[in-house]
């Protein structure tokens, strides 16, 4: 099997609702992406492309940066994804809550969904919001 990883990044902005301590308030970070990738099996044999590749790195880092835009330099908690049910974008009810496991998740369904129809499987993404402090989803 084959599984390449492409590693991005973006920065932006969330608060996290309901929580006690600093991270109640708003504040950014500069956010790393490992995005982890695959050919989607066929005949239960992973398959390159006739290049011998699984995708190349150039089109992988277009589909993921075509979702990360939306995410970059904005305030996660006012984003459809991250927004209250309730309240308005400034309240602090409902909506999912724009944590690093959250966002994580939604970055791979997202990437996935741009991927649709190519044969690649998003495997997992890894999000860190400092160094040393990440989480990884993989479905």
């Amino acid at each position: 099997m084959y599984e390449l990883v492409v590693k991005t990044n973006f920065a932006a902005a969330h608060n996290l609702r309901q929580y006690r301590g600093q991270c109640e308030r708003l504040h950014g970070h500069n956010w790393a992406v490992d995005v982890y990738l695959q050919s989607a099996p066929a005949d239960s044999r992973q398959r390159l492309n006739k290049l011998g590749m699984v995708i190349d790195f150039k089109d992988a880092k277009k589909y993921i940066n075509q979702v990360l835009k939306k995410f970059d330099h904005r305030h996660l908690n006012t984003l459809k994804e991250f927004a209250p049910n309730r309240g308005g974008p400034r309240s602090n009810r409902g909506g999912l809550n724009p944590t690093t496991e959250n966002l994580a998740r939604v970055l791979h369904g997202q990437i996935q969904k741009k991927l649709k129809g190519k044969k690649i499987i998003v495997t997992k993404v890894c999000v860190w919001e400092s160094p040393a402090c990440g989480v990884c989803y993989q479905e």
